[in-house]
């Protein structure tokens, strides 16, 4: 069997919900004669009518022209009986995921097309192996997985069965580029790349938040504005629904055996259970009114005291003064950021061996908590407060003093990185340069309960370290791995490219550390990551020495 470009001419569409009509919209746009069936009476032709007033609003906005809508409208044709889909090239399968479901389903059309037709699922979470394993031709099944909206979202998996041919494969990466989107291949396993590598993200910042480090106003903001996330977890987790993301975090936990990275969280399952499931209903972590976010609503706390304990504090930075700083730093460029920095705001650097009683001991350290940076280096931590350079110092910054550390030092760091002026950027530095005035604006800053590392050191370093170990198994190459995750999930970088961006070795010492210190398995260094850290070189590098 085989089937490339030229060769399909038809495909049918079976399920037309969201996801069905936006795989048929695309396949419609590339010149595709789609075939829309669905068991629910009415369904197919309610998708099409919807589609269709879709793009002619999009049509009257200047997308495309009229012309090309009307190609694409008939393209589209509505049928009422399944067996109408003999003669199509390919079948893709769009409903609810349900393994026996799928299985029924599959088996039927084997009953109704021919043996070259490609049967595909857009299956998210299910085995395509498992899906096929009734089928007599099980070699001409594979996964075709789409993202949510399809037209927008330019990935799509191609992910083999056991049994699948590898022709079917190729056609199916040719039929993606076809209609406009970027074709992965990825192995049959649990999440295949993008709902796999995404893992890292949601679950490790419920850990933060089940730990206490900070609140989960204060975890999205960091993560979007500091590490460049689109959406904060939280928001995200709202926003697709805590029905549909805790299920898959549990499936996928179940699926790896208890593997620990994937571990969820208790409190989705409460949320779950209490129906607090996010936007849809007006309530998760964040409170919607219209489908539009209410900040300063939080689940918990009491606003007048929050208030006055804000209020409080705003007070106590504003009569801060800050006499002196000594800086440790675990890396050289690290430390010489802050000393510029300092200088540029006119503030006494503390350059002994060790601090003086009045210094404020400023930390730069990476994947510890601020006490035992403080142990490690020597110092008193009743003057310690520490900050993540990792994440953008320009757009926020992230403090964390120790448990003991004494409020007026805490009010210092406040008063120096919270409310001091935005100066280290490089158009600034242009504009000091070149004898004009720096521009001057305040950045936030956010001050967490102590950490075995930051917020953004944890959660950028297990995306990355995730995207390694899914390198590491095969499951598709660093450069798909790579595409997948950005396009599929709107990460600033890919976590291979991520982490070649931030060094291998110091993703690999927040790891190493975190792991020490911890002692939780979730966070063990990946091989692929801790090789390529030692010998500096791409997490790209593939082993290609091993033929025989």
């Amino acid at each position: 069997m085989t089937m490339n470009t030229l060769a399909v001419t038809s495909l049918a569409i079976i399920g037309t919900g969201i996801m069905g009509m936006g795989i048929a919209q695309i396949a419609a746009q590339a010149g595709i004669q789609v075939l829309l069936f669905d068991d629910k009476a009415g369904a197919a032709e309610q998708g099409r009518q919807s589609l269709q007033t879709t793009l002619e609003k999009l049509a009257a906005k200047g997308k495309f022209t009229d012309e090309q809508l009307q190609s694409t409208l008939n393209n589209l044709s509505v049928i009422e009986d399944i067996s109408k889909i003999a003669k199509a090239d390919v079948v893709i399968e769009a409903i609810i995921e349900n393994l026996d479901i799928k299985k029924q389903l599959f088996k039927q059309l084997e009953s109704v097309v021919t043996a070259k037709t490609v049967l595909a699922t857009n299956t998210s979470s299910l085995s395509v192996t498992a899906i096929a394993s009734d089928c007599d031709y099980p070699e001409r099944v594979a996964g075709f997985h789409f993202f949510n909206p399809v037209p927008l979202m330019k990935i799509v998996e191609v992910v083999p069965g056991l049994s699948t041919k590898a022709s079917v494969v190729e056609g199916l990466m040719d039929l993606a580029k076809r209609m406009g989107h970027l074709g992965v291949v990825a192995k049959d396993t649990p999440g295949f790349i993008v709902n796999h590598g995404g893992r890292a993200y949601g679950t490790e910042a419920l850990k933060i938040l089940g730990e206490g480090v900070a609140s989960f106003e204060d975890i999205d903001r960091i993560l979007r504005d500091g590490a460049g996330f689109r959406m904060g977890p939280f928001e995200l987790l709202d926003l697709t629904g805590i029905d549909v993301s805790h299920p898959v975090m549990e499936s996928i936990y179940n699926q790896f055996y208890f593997e620990p990275r994937y571990r969820p969280h208790p409190l989705t399952r409460q949320m779950l259970i209490g129906k607090k499931l996010g936007r849809k209903v007006g309530e998760g972590f964040y409170h919607y009114t219209e489908n539009k976010k209410q900040d300063g609503q939080r689940l918990t706390a009491n606003k007048s005291q929050r208030s006055s304990s804000e209020t409080s504090f705003s007070k106590r930075v504003a009569d801060a003064v800050v006499r002196s700083v000594w800086i440790a730093a675990d890396l050289v460029e690290d430390k010489q950021r802050l000393v510029d920095y300092l200088n540029a705001n006119g503030i006494t650097i503390d350059d002994n061996d060790k601090p003086n009683s009045g210094s404020l001991i400023l930390l730069a350290i990476y994947g510890e908590d601020t006490t035992n940076a403080a142990i490690r280096y020597q110092v008193n931590p009743k003057q310690a407060v520490a900050i993540d350079m990792l994440t953008d110092l320009s757009k926020h910054r992230t403090l964390m003093p120790s448990i003991i550390t004494e409020d007026t030092f805490v009010t210092q760091a406040y008063a120096l990185f919270g409310q001091s002026l935005n100066i280290d950027s490089e158009k600034d530095s242009n504009e000091v340069n070149n004898g004009g005035a720096a521009v001057q604006s305040a950045v936030d800053a956010t001050l967490i309960a102590e950490s075995t590392g930051f917020v953004a050191q944890r959660v950028v370093a297990m995306v990355i370290n995730l995207g390694c170990d899914i390198a590491m198994q095969g499951i598709a190459t660093p450069k798909d791995i790579d595409n997948a995750v950005k396009l599929g999930l709107g990460y600033p970088y890919g976590p291979i490219s991520w982490g070649d961006e931030l060094g291998a070795e110091r993703i690999l010492l927040i790891l190493t550390r975190i792991y020490s210190l911890t002692g939780d398995p979730r966070y063990r260094p990946s091989p692929w990551l801790q090789r390529r850290a030692k010998l500096g070189i791409s997490l790209f590098t593939e082993q290609s020495n091993c033929q025989r």
